[in-house]
């Protein structure tokens, strides 16, 4: 019986190792496919987040234009009505605006977008991990008059 002996462990032998790989790929695929599905699903909400803020400040800018408070609540919901569509991972019917001075600043502005985030994929992902809130808000701030 003639045995081929291994350079790296001189004592055992070769043995047959030709389905190990596939061992491995089965157990370690779902783990990859879980992380990458994560990182997505988590890419996704952040990213719907960043819009949100982002449509909160474009609005603060646009309604900086604006002469009295009336004004500056029409030019900011107008503007989030009109341009919400347009930024990433934002549907337009599942967001909210709320304009209006700031109660203990009458200097400041504040512009309030919420977006109802549960038609996210994120929710899809199992229920014992930590989860963000479903509804994302975001405010903006702006100084009336330049004082």
């Amino acid at each position: 019986m003639n045995r081929t002996i291994s350079p790296l462990r001189p004592h055992l032998p070769f043995r047959d190792s030709s389905g190990s790989t596939a061992v491995e790929f089965a157990l370690l695929c779902p783990l990859y496919l879980l992380l990458i599905m994560g990182m997505t699903a988590y890419g996704v909400y952040f990213g719907t987040a960043h819009s949100v803020q982002q449509i909160a400040a474009d609005a603060a800018r646009v309604a900086v234009a604006g002469l009295d408070s009336l004004e500056r609540q029409q030019l900011a919901t107008g503007f989030v009505q009109r341009h919400a569509g347009g930024y990433l991972f934002i549907d337009v019917d599942n967001v909210s605006v709320s304009v209006g001075d700031d109660p203990a600043d009458r200097t400041q502005f504040n512009v309030i977008v919420s977006y109802d985030a549960s038609e996210l994929p994120i929710w899809a992902l199992h229920e014992r991990l930590a989860m963000p809130a479903k509804t994302i808000e975001r405010r903006s701030t702006i100084r009336i008059g330049g004082i």
